[in-house]
């Protein structure tokens, strides 16, 4: 028997959609993933497959190095909606830290790039489709988030500096510089 994947019909890609979403649900995201891949055969410029997919990629990051990060950021970058490449990247950006925080990362490691993905939706929010409120609804994910590990979310402060502010000239000057 010859090991050949075999092309799903373009008919079929609904049907499979609802097996990737079902595999979710059942938290086998292997499986959902390799679906996806099927989808992706037959159709490369699904934008619900790549989402997906996208999203399988996310649902297995377990907050080590290895993870998935940069295949899923990169399918993220590829889709064609400003919002879905907004939104899906704040998302993977939310969930990485998650995975992270469940992993054992101290929680001060992870406030920066929860900032980022607050900043990923508030942009979405900017540009979301009509009664589409799901940025919103991750960022305030993100805010909870934060609040429980004792990050509340701070603004911006902006330093400014002057001419002044430089290393002591006495420092500079020490033979072999800083000791």
């Amino acid at each position: 028997m010859e090991l050949k994947l075999k092309t799903i019909s373009r008919d079929g890609i609904p049907e499979a959609i609802s097996k990737v979403e079902l595999y979710r649900s059942l938290n086998e995201p292997e499986e959902a993933e390799s679906i996806c891949h099927d989808i992706l055969a037959a159709d490369p410029d699904n934008q619900l497959a790549l989402r997906l997919l996208g999203l399988t990629l996310t649902d297995q990051f377990e907050g080590r190095h290895p993870d998935r990060y940069a295949e899923a950021e990169k399918i993220f970058q590829s889709l064609t909606n400003p919002y879905d490449r907004l939104y899906y990247r704040g998302l993977l950006i939310e969930r990485r830290a998650k995975a992270q925080v469940k992993a054992g990362v101290s929680a001060h490691n992870l406030v920066g790039s929860l900032h980022e993905a607050m900043r990923c939706f508030e942009e979405a929010e900017k540009v979301r489709p009509p009664h589409n409120d799901d940025a919103m609804l991750r960022w305030n994910r993100c805010v909870r988030l934060l609040e429980k590990l004792g990050h509340p979310p701070v603004e911006e402060r902006h330093t400014t500096l002057h001419d002044d502010d430089t290393a002591p000239i006495e420092i500079m000057r020490r033979p072999g510089g800083r000791k």
